[in-house]
């Protein structure tokens, strides 16, 4: 988890210095609306351009490692294998 932690910081602090080109075909600018702090994780919304929010539940000293703070710009990176749809009917 913390090899992953660092691999992720560092992909981030080169896409603010360099604009680095990223593998993740889904990646927003956004800035941090609201963080709420667990034991463990800490819950993340951020707020994207047109008013949109993504939530990211990360580890509470990944959140600490990265200063997140209410108005802060971030990269919210996806990159997931699988996403599930459900309907009632």
């Amino acid at each position: 988890m913390v090899s992953q932690f660092y691999y992720f910081y560092t992909l981030i602090c080169n896409l603010k210095t360099k604009r680095m080109k990223v593998s993740t075909r889904n990646n927003f600018e956004g800035k941090v609306k609201k963080i709420e702090h667990g034991s463990v994780n800490s819950e993340v919304i951020i707020e994207l351009p047109g008013g949109q929010e993504i939530v990211s539940i990360i580890t509470k000293t990944s959140a600490e490692n990265l200063g997140l703070a209410i108005g802060k710009k971030v990269y919210v990176l996806i990159k997931a294998s699988n996403v599930m749809l459900g309907t009632e009917d």
